[in-house]
């Protein structure tokens, strides 16, 4: 679950972070109190969507030489004009796409003289299984450029769980980005705060873009990114009031409530598979036969029949699926348990794509024969390859007159 950067730095400021005082608005009258509540002279509209790269984002109805997504403002009255000029507007974004999001949200924050911006974050690292610190000079820019660009300029430090955040750590960061004296005490400060936060909330990201030095020698974050383990959720219902859902694909948002795994893609055969390793199998399969996968949905090992037909409706809600692979091994799963779900979700949104199923393992023949007797168009498939060459020859088929 990703959180509105105005949430991510109140969070942290629970934990001792230092951030810019802001207020969030959700029209142009509570972007003009937000900005009265601050003492300028200088002030800053954001709007707020889950992605980043906004300040060099366009919006799609203002045309290209319309300013982007973060903003400077010298007085109220220009507050009010950049609230209203963003409110209600599509903002694209490189993380975006072309398709880009409804800007329904701003935060209008206090100005600060910048004297010199860093990058910071804290994440887990997938291959050592700890925590990792990631730190450059290079702030205010996208990592990913500089992880291209200069790799050089970034320093990546993991932290042992079983020890935790030590000093050295601070003083590691304070060196990779070149601060000294006050400044070097002030980034393990920060990092400290950082960590008990990332630890607190189960986060999976906390990330500082820029992390600044101010023309009075403070560091302050001014922007925050913070996405949670979706796994931990149970331990934080405090958090699950954060989830802003109109940020997040509708498709999506309906698997979450059947604790099904669903990410869209933009292909055009949807996939309904068991198991996280199975299903990647299955898209690279697809990729391999010359077809395109239009998701990810591993429907998991204790399946109901209700469950299987959620997840083939969710499929089937997608306009770009013109064609369905089931890719289902019965281990814990039993294949007529699956078999049962497809025939009665084919049959209640009235199929109308080709459907290729593929079944192994437990109670395989029993599943086999539901779907044989359904009386349904249902393409029956030997083994994974068969299953992906005949989905992609019936989607790639010309449609008859």
């Amino acid at each position: 679950m990703n959180i509105h950067e105005y949430q991510a730095k109140e969070l942290l400021a629970k934990y001792g972070v230092p951030v810019p005082a802001g207020y969030p608005a959700m029209s142009v009258d509570e972007a003009v109190e937000a900005a009265q509540q601050l003492p300028g002279p200088l002030w800053v509209v954001k709007a707020q969507i889950h992605a980043g790269g906004r300040g060099k984002g366009k919006f799609k109805e203002l045309g290209p030489d319309a300013k982007g997504g973060v903003r400077l403002a010298h007085s109220v009255d220009e507050v009010r004009e950049h609230a209203a000029e963003m409110l209600g507007k599509t903002l694209a974004t490189v993380q975006t796409g072309p398709a880009g999001k409804q800007v329904q949200r701003l935060y209008i924050t206090d100005g600060v003289d910048i004297e010199k911006e860093y990058y910071l974050a804290i994440l887990v690292d997938r291959e050592t299984g700890r925590p990792a610190i990631v730190a450059s000079t290079e702030g205010g820019m996208n990592i990913e450029d500089v992880a291209h660009e200069s790799p050089e300029k970034i320093r990546t430090i993991t932290v042992d769980p079983a020890t935790g955040l030590m000093p050295h750590h601070g003083r590691a960061v304070a060196a990779a980005l070149g601060l000294s004296g006050d400044l070097a005490k002030q980034a393990s400060k920060v990092l400290a705060s950082l960590y008990k936060a990332f630890l607190g909330t189960d986060a999976s990201q906390i990330e500082i873009n820029p992390l600044a030095v101010t023309d009075k020698g403070q560091l302050m974050v001014l922007d925050a990114k913070v996405g949670f383990d979706n796994n931990a959720e149970f331990r934080h219902p405090d958090l699950e009031q954060l989830r802003d859902l109109t940020e997040e694909d509708p498709m999506e948002i309906e698997a979450s409530k059947y604790d099904l795994a669903y990410i869209k893609l933009d292909g055009n055969i949807g996939c309904m598979v068991n198991g996280a390793g199975l299903a990647m199998a299955t898209m690279d399969i697809i990729k391999l036969e010359g077809g395109e996968p239009a998701n990810f949905l591993d429907v998991g090992g204790g399946a109901t029949k209700e469950k299987v037909t959620a997840a083939f409706k969710i499929i089937l809600s997608d306009p770009s699926v013109q064609g369905i692979l089931v890719n289902i091994f019965g281990g814990i799963m039993r294949c007529d348990i699956i078999a049962e779900g497809v025939v009665a979700a084919a049959r209640e949104v009235n199929l109308h794509v080709p459907l290729v199923v593929r079944l192994e393992g437990t109670n395989v023949q029993q599943g086999k024969d539901i779907l044989a007797s359904s009386g349904l168009p249902i393409i029956p498939a030997n083994d994974l390859g068969d299953a992906a060459r005949k989905i992609v020859a019936e989607v790639k088929a010309p449609v008859a007159a």
